[in-house]
């Protein structure tokens, strides 16, 4: 089921990709001369004004066949016969269909579904977030010059720039009127006591080795009550709780139900890390928004998913992201098969909403993707349009034959990479 969805999935991403392209072929008069949904053979296949029709095997993305497009034809409808801007929104219209999906998608997963804000969840006492003025309800508007209005912006900046005893300057908006705050971080010593649970009802879901609840005999299942003499009706409570008493090294208390029995336990949390922080928690999680808001809501989350793309690129070039790290249409599947598996005792409406997210992240991808001035790409041939605009007159299509080749024997190697990439993470 999840192969059927990853196809279904990457199809539409490519097929939209190529719409652009056959749209805009037609608008400049440029001969398809077969537009088709799927690859390999054909299993239905018709000709209308020209152009084939088809239907193929293998329902995985599409095609654009241009007359022309890598060969010189004495042929009006001929792609290369055409004028430089003529062929350059048609080659730039694969990736600006491909924002265009990732938009509408968009407005369908916010209209539904919220997005999240960077509001402040929450302050600890005493902490940097507090003494710089912070406080909970505040909306980030900035982070260090940068601009924010999601909170997994917060969440990607921390994560590729961990806090460190440099100071942070925010921008935030509180009762209308933004001000800004410098927070200097400090080393905070973190304790655990080793488990995983749920927010409904407070339900141990993992123990870890090591770590004093697995000392102490707790087990997957148990379903903790009280924490220091304080009754918990869920996890969320247990969450505000910690949150507002940070474990140190003090012993704690805590009465869990295993089976109908009532147990109670002394444990004395375990150092975890030693390390700089803000105190400040911010939204990651979706909320409701007015319906006037979707429209520019869904214009961050586009613009959100292309400068994620943009900078992820930018981490592999500089190698603060390794090469091991990236994923092709095996790690594709692999995405889909765990958003099914996650999401399946919530319905299928959470199901659809959470793959249409990952659609608009691999749509905006491949828009990005295929723009990179690299050759064989939609990129690397905006480039050659671009320097026959300047230079007046086209580069020799032998030459330009020749690095498109070249590219795509390293497309080739790199796929190859990426392929073997996939099959290693799925035993790792």
């Amino acid at each position: 089921m999840s192969i059927i969805l990853a196809i279904l999935v990457i199809g539409l991403v490519i097929l939209i990709h190529e719409l652009g392209h056959f749209i805009l072929a037609k608008k400049n008069g440029i001969t398809v001369t077969e537009f088709s949904i799927g690859m390999g053979p054909r299993l239905v296949s018709f000709v209308k004004n020209g152009t084939r029709y088809s239907i193929k095997l293998l329902p995985l993305g599409g095609s654009c066949m241009m007359l022309g497009e890598d060969e010189s034809i004495n042929d009006e409808g001929a792609f290369n016969n055409k004028g430089v801007w003529a062929r350059f929104s048609v080659l730039f219209a694969g990736a600006f269909f491909n924002f265009i999906l990732a938009f509408v998608l968009a407005l369908v997963v916010i209209g539904i579904d919220g997005i999240d804000q960077s509001f402040i969840n929450g302050i600890e006492t005493a902490s940097p977030a507090e003494e710089a003025g912070l406080m909970k309800g505040d909306l980030i508007t900035g982070i260090n010059g940068t601009k924010v209005k999601l909170g997994r912006e917060l969440f990607y900046h921390f994560y590729f720039n961990p806090v460190t005893d440099e100071p942070i300057e925010i921008t935030y908006e509180r009762d209308g009127a933004v001000s800004k705050a410098l927070i200097k971080p400090r080393i905070k010593d973190t304790y655990m006591l080793g488990f995983d649970y749920s927010r409904d009802n407070a339900e141990v879901l993992k123990v870890v080795e090591g770590y004093p609840f697995a000392e102490a005999g707790v087990v997957v299942g148990d379903v903790i009550v009280k924490i220091n003499d304080i009754p918990l009706t869920n996890g969320a409570d247990l969450s505000t709780y910690i949150g507002a008493n940070p474990l140190t090294n003090e012993p704690v208390t805590v009465t869990y139900l295993r089976e109908g029995q009532e147990y109670t336990i002394e444990v004395t949390p375990k150092l975890y890390s030693s390390e700089y922080y803000t105190g400040m928690d911010y939204n990651l999680y979706y909320q409701k928004i007015p319906v006037l808001s979707t429209i520019k809501f869904s214009f961050y989350e586009l613009k959100f998913n292309i400068k994620h793309t943009v900078r992820t690129l930018g981490y592999l070039i500089t190698g603060k992201i390794g090469l091991n790290q990236v994923s092709g249409p095996v790690g594709i599947v692999n995405v889909v098969d765990n958003i099914v598996e996650v999401t399946k005792g919530y319905g299928i409406k959470v199901t659809l909403l959470e793959l249409a997210s990952f659609c608009i992240l691999l749509s905006a991808n491949l828009g990005v993707m295929n723009l990179i001035p690299f050759p064989a790409l939609d990129g690397g041939r905006l480039v050659f349009l671009l320097i026959e605009a300047v230079r007046g007159k086209p580069i020799s299509k032998d030459k330009e034959a020749m690095v498109h080749l070249i590219g795509m024997a390293a497309l080739m190697l790199f796929m190859v990479f990426v392929f073997y990439n996939d099959i290693k993470n799925l035993f790792v």
